[in-house]
């Protein structure tokens, strides 16, 4: 149990130690070459009076290293076991029950050789962590360093550029393009699917039933029918805010940092998490369990609902919103994390799509309580309805599966993969609604309805389309999904299967290789924003660029440069850096998709993808930018005025 529990303690105290802003040690770091590629790390301290160092020998369960450093740099490797230069003392430590123990005081030095395989780098980062200990007080306070190293390289001056400088994104050399006319067909959309979301919400065992319960006890409470329909308006009014209300703490997050709805959206152990947690809803749709939230939080909304007037219909509002959550959480799950990458407003959109569609019922049968009798009884057509959102919901899991697997380049669900588990999934419900496999609550011998049967089968025509998605013919396109199977290059059949015509041959990935090509070939550039895990970004180029017209404009006017935004690949050692952001906010370039998110941000003042910009030699904007444009004749009129200008302005 002493084992057990001292590496505990440690891993909290870890954690206090975290919280400090003072470090108790101010460690002088630094690095010399002794080899070809062999370095030796020297680390000298003070250590502040009535404090001690502990020493590694002799061993103390739970406490294998008192001195840890680590290294930012992944081919920092083979680095040999510390060693110690310092006075020791030997004393009996109430933290390990009084045995003896070594430990240093005053001041310690550290040394350790290591090796660098690859590029040198120009310099290296780590931090170094120390356990200290005072009359049973514990700390572990750690230390960031950051040295220069001898014969390593430094990134040239291009490859730390993110900002370009005197670029007017307000005043290009044209006024085609309207980005905001795109927006805000953007944000309509959102709504709109919010608003179908909504929708199926309220067809849901959990909403559906409470429609006829509420207005009826609106109209029997009531002092008279007026009082009732502004009650009733009142109820539905309330639920549009919560759900709306919802998106706030987005609109304070993007504030902070504007680039981290792309990378919540984009997140791999985030949308791992979301896979599983599709799963385990798909399965309580499926009847095998059910997930509720705790019912104190019901049970307190519902108390504060008996209150009366404004304060008590809002809590009533509110213990809908609550007791519906096992049916309408998978669905606002989708609706966040689809909207996500587009932004706090695209999200408000969606959520207010969402409640207006979940409080329009409320409030009209108020007013015209005679249609509760036109409103179908409920019955086991709900219980059908939440188990046909269990195969939806299963069929999501694999997008959020699928969106890390492209980001980290796993390959482990290729386009083929992911469309023939659809197949699987469509296949399944396909004999579900025909009656011929059976899920909980299912009873032998069940008459199947007509309208069961005709959703039975659309979803064996829907199974049908799918399967040319796993070969790599001519019609396995999908045109109809473009966007959520990963790419037509993402293929186990290899970059160049016969579906890859698009422009993935003519495309640089790098915006100052790209800008040198144009430059030489006196082209102008296009930059294509886009991400991995991009849904419109995909739809673009299977359904818009592959379009001959446009394909064949962009090939032969333009060097096209895609920059993935969420790409989580490391950048090569000597191009890493720390940019200092227009608000003066230091920022850590890692990564390829840090690098391209931050020169988004920074430059075009734009966190959404698909982003396309078009500039000149001199990297004026030739005209506005714009973003996910599904009409070819539109795009390519938008890319043929900029052609026209960069021609007049040569």
């Amino acid at each position: 149990m002493k084992k057990f529990l001292l590496p505990v303690f440690f891993l909290l105290t870890a954690f206090y130690s975290f919280g400090q802003t003072d470090s108790l040690l101010k460690w002088q770091v630094s690095i010399k070459r002794i080899a070809d590629s062999v370095y030796e790390l020297k680390a000298a301290t003070t250590i502040p009076a009535d404090w001690y160092l502990y020493g590694v020998t002799p061993a103390v369960d739970g406490l294998q290293e008192t001195v840890i450093v680590s290294y930012d740099y992944e081919n920092a490797r083979n680095a040999q076991p510390l060693s110690f230069a310092g006075t020791t003392q030997q004393i009996a430590d109430a933290t390990f029950e009084n045995k003896q123990v070594n430990v240093y005081k005053g001041s310690v030095e550290i040394k350790q050789h290591f090796t660098i395989s690859g590029t040198i780098p120009a310099e290296l980062k780590g931090k170094i962590t120390a356990f200290l200990g005072k009359k049973g007080e514990f700390q572990n306070p750690e230390q960031t360093f950051s040295v220069a190293l001898e014969g390593g390289i430094a990134a040239s001056s291009n490859a730390q550029r993110i900002r370009i400088e005197n670029l007017d994104i307000n005043n290009p050399l044209n006024n085609c393009g309207d980005s905001g006319a795109a927006a805000n067909s953007s944000l309509l959309t959102v709504f709109f699917l919010g608003f179908i979301g909504g929708l199926i919400a309220l067809l849901t065992p959990c909403v559906f039933p409470m429609i006829p319960v509420t207005v009826s006890f609106f109209t029997k409470r009531s002092g008279g029918r007026k009082q009732a329909i502004r009650n009733g308006i009142l109820y539905g009014f309330f639920i549009f805010l919560i759900y709306t209300l919802a998106s706030i703490p987005f609109h304070i997050l993007g504030n902070v940092q504007p680039e981290i709805f792309n990378n919540i959206s984009t997140n791999v152990w985030l949308n791992v998490i979301f896979f599983i947690i599709f799963i385990v809803f798909a399965f309580s749709f499926f009847g095998f369990f059910e997930i509720t939230l705790p019912s104190t939080i019901a049970g307190k909304a519902d108390a504060k609902g008996s209150l009366g007037s404004f304060g008590g219909i809002f809590f009533m509002a509110l213990t809908l919103a609550i007791v519906s959550f096992s049916c309408t959480g998978p669905i606002l799950g989708s609706l966040l994390v689809g909207s996500l990458s587009g932004g706090a407003w695209e999200l408000t959109s969606g959520l207010a799509g969402f409640g207006l569609a979940l409080a329009l019922p409320f409030a009209l049968f108020a007013i015209f309580p005679h249609w509760l009798q036109s409103l179908p009884k409920s019955g086991g057509w709900l219980d059908t309805v939440k188990k046909v959102l269990a195969f939806l919901e299963l069929a999501l899991a694999l997008k959020f599966l699928s969106n890390a697997d492209l980001v980290m380049h796993w390959g482990i669900l290729k386009r083929e993969i992911f469309i023939g588990l659809w197949v699987l999934i469509s296949l399944g419900l396909t004999l579900y609604l025909f009656g011929v496999i059976r899920l909980p609550h299912d009873y032998k011998g069940m008459q199947i309805s007509k309208g069961r049967k005709i959703a039975g089968v659309i979803a064996l025509i829907f199974t049908l389309y799918l399967i040319p998605g796993v070969t790599s013919s001519k019609y396995a396109n999908l045109q109809l999904l473009s966007g959520f199977p990963p790419p037509l290059s993402y293929s186990v059949y290899g970059k160049d299967n016969v579906l890859n015509k698009g422009l993935e041959a003519n495309v640089v990935n790098d915006y100052e290789k790209a800008l040198q090509l144009a430059k030489a070939q006196h082209k102008p550039l296009m930059i294509d924003f886009t991400g991995w895990a991009c849904v419109n970004c995909r739809k673009m180029e299977e359904n818009v660029w592959t379009q001959p017209a446009v394909k064949e404009f962009i090939q032969n006017n333009f060097i096209l440069v895609s920059l993935y935004v969420d790409d989580r690949s490391k950048l090569p050692i000597e191009q890493r850096f720390t940019y200092t952001t227009k608000l003066g906010k230091p920022k850590d370039i890692e990564t390829i998709g840090d690098k391209w998110a931050t020169f988004q941000t920074e430059n075009f003042e734009k966190t959404s993808q698909p982003w396309y910009v078009l500039l000149d030699n001199n990297e004026k904007t030739l005209n506005h930018p714009v973003g996910y444009t599904p009409d070819a004749a539109e795009y390519l009129k938008w890319l043929q005025c900029a052609k026209e200008t960069f021609d007049k302005n040569p």
